[in-house]
């Protein structure tokens, strides 16, 4: 299986004994939706576990199979290999579908990218992104989201998009092996993971990428073309639940804190600082503004993954958004 399975009670059993979820025999007779997301760490990935612990994913009617994969890439494969249902990923990942994967955007996740941020080496003498020009910046795959970034970094100071090098090494903890032995100078990655390294004096904290690309699509759901056909109703109430569990995960700041830390092994402080980042730009509704899709629609041109801008009626759907909660 290209996913490694995780048992969500498990990472938070302690944290449910506060909460008042179903009784787990009522859980047990509830349809599965196969969940998959594109990353291990993200404040903005947390409506999957904080959902589950706040008893919304039963409140709606399903059960959650999360899987953690590597990159939009992995998202992909799963997807065509019908491993899973639903996807969690980047914006870019859509342009994907044009390309045969069987998916289709459900509903927006997060607009601008202030969520993500570039780290460098703790002996980089880098300041500013004017000084990156000709270094290598660890990404998680090619036509990605962070691949964009920086290429949108690079065209921002008024260089070719191929001036700051990109090299492909997938999920965070890769990229920052590959930063502590010197492979790269630097990894676009979450903000959280970028804090959390400035904390421990293991990187440098160099930006956030939100002020670089205002409107986009930083973050979208994906469904798989079958599942959405033969049970819309179980996309429906995932959808739902999702936006629930934003809209609590706005609201429980504290709650949120403890989950994550549990869930991601990361400092407090760095889930804090990109808590507060990130909470402004989760969708609430999932509707998609039209700014954000023809930015993104522009965007699989500039990275290379599609020869024009495609028709983005094929790539996602308004059918099950905006979601009132």
């Amino acid at each position: 299986m290209l996913a490694r399975r995780l048992s969500v009670l498990t990472l938070i059993a302690a944290f449910v004994l506060s909460l008042t979820p179903a009784s787990s025999s009522a859980a047990a007779d509830l349809p599965i939706v196969r969940v998959a997301k594109s990353q291990a760490v993200g404040i903005n990935f947390m409506p999957l576990e904080l959902g589950d612990a706040a008893g919304i994913w039963q409140q709606v009617g399903i059960k959650l199979e999360i899987s953690v994969l590597r990159g939009d890439a992995q998202v992909q494969q799963a997807m065509t290999s019908g491993d899973i249902d639903i996807g969690l990923g980047s914006g870019p990942g859509l342009g994907f579908i044009s390309k045969g994967v069987p998916a289709i955007g459900i509903g927006v996740l997060t607009g601008a990218p202030n969520g993500m941020g570039l780290a460098m080496g703790t002996k980089s003498t880098v300041k500013t992104a004017a000084d990156l020009k000709g270094l290598r910046i660890g990404i998680t795959s090619a036509g990605s989201l962070t691949d964009w970034l920086v290429r949108q970094l690079a065209i921002q100071q008024g260089w070719d998009p191929s001036a700051i090098t990109t090299v492909s090494l997938g999920d965070s903890k890769t990229q920052y092996a590959a930063l502590a032995t010197g492979q790269v100078d630097g990894i676009c990655t979450g903000s959280e993971f970028v804090y959390d390294l400035a904390d421990h004096n293991q990187a440098k904290a160099l930006l956030t990428f939100g002020p670089v690309v205002p409107q986009f699509l930083t973050n979208v759901i994906t469904a798989r073309d079958d599942f959405m056909t033969q049970h819309p109703d179980l996309v429906q109430k995932f959808l739902l639940g999702w936006y629930r569990a934003v809209a609590y995960e706005k609201t429980h700041k504290a709650q949120t804190l403890a989950l994550a830390v549990k869930a991601e092994g990361l400092g407090e402080h760095a889930l804090s600082e990109t808590y507060d980042a990130t909470m402004p730009i989760m969708s609430s509704d999932g509707a998609f503004a039209p700014a954000a899709v023809e930015r993104l629609g522009k965007a699989f041109v500039e990275l290379g993954i599609l020869p024009q801008v495609p028709d983005m009626t094929k790539l996602i759907t308004r059918r099950f958004v905006p979601v009132k909660t």
